[in-house]
């Protein structure tokens, strides 16, 4: 059956028959504006943007950040180190390109969550609050675990200020093998409408299309005119029905929107520096929506293809093999997104952060990995106002405790809001209505401009 054709809106303004037909939207398969709905706050006083990378599974401090070459051969591994363009400051030897860029990033080599739980860590550590109880494998989300995710937060906070979704996580969640969602990946007792977006995607294959950004089959482009310029009217005589079915129109009609996602804008050069794999591919895609206006942007580690361990950094077995075969793509990957950044005059305005749930164990188990490690592990920050060449905190001789400089997943929070110019006494509301400040931590100054 042909589709009814819409009213015509008269001088008098839209009626109430018209008024049920815009706000139908979703009937319509138009769901953005459940994307869109975020309560507005006060925006910030400067533009600000976060890069998020979060690899699951948990790279090793002692190959990456804190190698440790004059420890026993049992916690240091087989693995060499480099040298790196900061004086004094050694890596693991995989990380080539890296170690040319320390003069842009700091390096925090005494994190700690003290839990050891892939899932109750990873909640902690984007959350910014201890899993109940800690050390808890293939923890559920829900209550009592309902703390609102560091993109969850930006995006109650944000929202009124952007087009796209002011926070989106790429290209698929965070979840243990059998696709065991973490907690704290989503909006908690913020409600679902502060979820950040979750894109799932595949980059590295060309084109996608982007869930809420292309119309539906049975809507077409006169219909959907019709509709928008219904939503004007009513805007015109200052009655229209709904601000998120507002900015849905407007984000699926911004030409600035869905270039945002267009990678075949970017020179083959380009995608080639960053990496033709999905992680590679997913970075230059969150450098495309900050610069289109995206606060946060979080790119998980996805599963590489014949690599130990399911392809991700829970390096159980084989860790230098492991190392070894991931370690090109991220190194790759990562100073990409950097150096791209710094070329287009964007590092001073966007925090770049290398992060995990935790860390791996200061010795090398009988399979010749690593277990999983809480008490003491790295996190690297580069641009957004942090000071480069610059590495606070210090581990104990084996990389297992912190000896001075600890830091918290909530100091480590606090120091994210401070790059983007979010004040820390900023409130956000459980739900019984009672105010809660968005962080408990302190920003690590000592590596702040």
């Amino acid at each position: 059956m042909p589709a009814r054709p819409l009213p015509q809106v008269s001088c008098a303004g839209p009626t109430r028959r018209e008024a049920i037909a815009v706000g139908s939207l979703g009937l319509a398969g138009l769901t953005l504006p459940r994307l869109l709905a975020a309560k507005e706050r006060a925006p910030v006083a400067r533009p600000k943007s976060v890069i998020l990378m979060f690899l699951l599974g948990a790279p090793p401090q002692q190959e990456t950040w804190d190698p440790k070459p004059d420890s026993p051969a049992e916690a240091r591994g087989d693995m060499g180190v480099i040298r790196s363009a900061t004086p004094g400051l050694i890596l693991g030897e995989a990380m080539v390109k890296t170690s040319r860029l320390t003069e842009r990033l700091a390096v925090l080599r005494a994190c700690q969550t003290n839990d050891n739980a892939h899932s109750a860590s990873g909640y902690f550590m984007t959350t910014g609050h201890a899993h109940v109880p800690m050390q808890v494998e293939n923890a559920k989300p829900g209550a009592p675990n309902d703390w609102p995710s560091l993109g969850a937060v930006v995006r109650r906070v944000l929202q009124p200020r952007c087009t796209l979704p002011a926070a989106v996580t790429l290209p698929e969640q965070a979840a243990n093998d059998g696709n065991l969602t973490w907690p704290g990946q989503d909006a908690g007792f913020l409600g679902r409408a502060a979820d950040p977006w979750l894109l799932h995607c595949e980059p590295e294959k060309g084109s996608f299309d982007v869930p809420g950004l292309a119309l539906p089959a049975e809507v077409t482009r006169e219909r959907f005119a019709d509709r928008r310029r219904l939503l004007d009217a009513f805007a015109a005589r200052g009655d229209s029905p709904d601000p998120h079915t507002a900015r849905a129109f407007e984000m699926i009609s911004s030409h600035g929107a869905r270039k945002a996602f267009d990678l075949d804008a970017e020179a083959a050069k380009t995608r080639d520096r960053y990496g033709r794999s999905r992680f590679g591919q997913s970075c230059l895609l969150a450098r495309r929506l900050v610069e289109s206006g995206v606060p946060l942007v979080r790119v998980n580690w996805t599963r590489v293809a014949g690599a130990p361990n399911n392809g991700h950094w829970d390096t159980h077995t084989k860790n230098s093999e492991s190392v070894r075969t991931m370690m090109p793509i991220l190194d790759a990957a990562y100073t990409a997104l950097v150096e791209d950044l710094t070329d287009r005059g964007m590092l001073d305005d966007t925090l770049v952060v290398w992060m995990a749930e935790f860390g791996r164990t200061p010795k090398i188990n009988p399979a010749a990995g690593r277990d999983h490690w809480g008490p003491c592990f790295s996190v690297a920050l580069a641009g957004g106002g942090v000071k480069g060449g610059a590495v606070y905190g210090a581990s104990d001789k084996l990389a297992a405790y912190p000896k001075d400089g600890r830091v918290t997943p909530a100091d480590l929070h606090a120091t994210i809001y401070h790059c983007l110019g979010i004040p820390l006494d900023t409130e956000i509301h459980d739900t019984q209505g009672r105010p809660l400040a968005i962080c408990r931590g302190e920003p690590v100054k000592a590596i702040l401009r």
